[in-house]
């Protein structure tokens, strides 16, 4: 090879060895897998399972604490139970939740973990139970 050359005549000129090639290819796999599992949000079937899980559990709960606060706050005496409610100890207001069964859902199995704490803490931060609407559905003709 001449030292009068340009670069691009070098360049056509070049033939990498195999073993270039490879150890190229197997650098650019690895830093390709490193930089997906860091920065490009790649994960591992595993870790999306368990992520599915947790969300469908966190899903759960804040479904059953929704309904057990428009339970409570449609069941008779809402206002006192509010206010009896308030004036708990915050560890004994899931008790309260519990015990008054407004976590409770026709056809569940199993209590949903965390949703009577949430829903005395949904309901603590209400200032009044809010007016019942009830607009009838049906239309006389």
């Amino acid at each position: 090879m001449a030292n009068n050359q340009t670069v691009s005549q070098r360049w056509e000129a070049y033939l990498p060895s195999k073993t270039l090639w490879f150890w190229s290819v197997a650098g650019a796999v690895v830093l390709t897998m490193i930089v997906g599992f860091t920065a490009g949000g790649w994960t591992t079937g595993g870790t999306a399972a368990e992520m599915a899980a947790k969300s469908a559990r966190t899903a759960r709960t804040e479904l059953v604490a929704n309904l057990c606060v428009e339970n409570f706050v449609n069941a008779s005496g809402a206002s006192q139970n509010l206010a009896t409610l308030k004036e708990m100890s915050s560890y004994k207001r899931d008790n309260f939740i519990e015990d008054g069964g407004w976590n409770k859902l026709a056809g569940m199995q199993k209590d949903a973990p965390g949703a009577a704490d949430l829903c005395a803490g949904k309901l603590t931060a209400m200032d009044t139970i809010p007016a019942r609407n009830v607009s009838s559905d049906q239309t006389s003709g």
